[in-house]
């Protein structure tokens, strides 16, 4: 029971208005979603570009640019980040071959993979559709998982990762750390990666927890010889200093926030 007030008319009017812009979008070929890359820092020697993580931005024509914490959740209850995470997914690596084509053959991208999308019978299918029709090295795209794909059946992601990951795509648990079933999901599923959530690198260097954490998932990365990408990077102090972790890439404001296809091949570049 909620005691009715104008607020209430005002949230699900605009969701309604979100719900009907987002149908008619989805439906003339994902047109009014662009790809936004945010810049994934090899920091191995010299930090250099080494990748890009794909994020799904949404302009629309009627509503304007749309917050994706307003609309990623509300696509994936619709079940229309499908359709809306194929189009990213086959962007990202459109541009991800064209850069390997322009003398940048190891460089990767990283594309979100929701539980909705990794539910669908055919997922795999669509996967191989996407590298076979791009013709992307399959090593050069890494899909991102989280945790909550722990509330479905465990034998069944194992499958279905396995099955991805014999395409030669690499899988990342994204968010590593923050949840209960994170420990047991990197034991359990085959991941090549796994990022470092960005609420242990907020106030490390005052705080020992964090520290140990940071470098207890780094070492456990090395002995099983997965990779580790460090979120949530905002400045050069924080950069500095978790540098002696030993992470395999960092990632954050500090390299650059999420920006257009034109940005991020001037970081390329460089």
């Amino acid at each position: 029971i909620e005691f009715y007030n104008e607020g209430i008319d005002g949230t699900s009017t605009k969701r309604l208005d979100l719900e009907k812009h987002m149908r008619k979008a989805t439906m003339n070929e994902c047109d009014e979603f662009t790809v936004y890359f945010q810049p994934i820092i090899s920091v191995k020697g010299e930090a250099v570009c080494a990748g890009a993580e794909a994020l799904a931005r949404w302009n629309s024509a009627t509503m304007g640019f749309i917050n994706p914490v307003d609309f990623i959740p509300l696509a994936e209850y619709l079940g229309l980040i499908n359709p809306i995470g194929e189009h990213v997914l086959r962007e990202a690596a459109k541009h991800c071959r064209y850069w390997n084509d322009m003398g940048y053959p190891d460089y990767k991208v990283n594309v979100n993979l929701s539980v909705v999308q990794l539910l669908q019978n055919d997922i795999v299918k669509k996967i191989k559709s996407v590298i076979d029709g791009v013709g992307i090295e399959p090593e050069n795209l890494c899909l991102e998982v989280t945790e909550s794909l722990a509330i479905n059946d465990m034998v069944r992601m194992k499958r279905i990762l396995s099955e991805i990951k014999a395409l030669g795509v690499k899988v990342a648990l994204d968010d590593f750390g923050t949840g209960n079933s994170s420990l047991s999901l990197a034991l359990e599923l085959p991941f090549d990666e796994l990022k470092v959530d960005m609420s242990f690198i907020r106030d490390i260097k005052d705080k020992p927890q964090n520290q140990a954490m940071v470098q207890s998932i780094i070492d456990y990365a090395k002995r099983t010889k997965t990779e580790t990408c460090i979120e949530g990077i905002e400045n050069r102090e924080v950069d500095d200093y978790i540098k002696k972790f030993g992470a395999t890439w960092h990632q954050g404001y500090y390299y650059s926030k999420p920006v257009p296809i034109e940005s991020i091949e001037k970081l390329i570049r460089k």
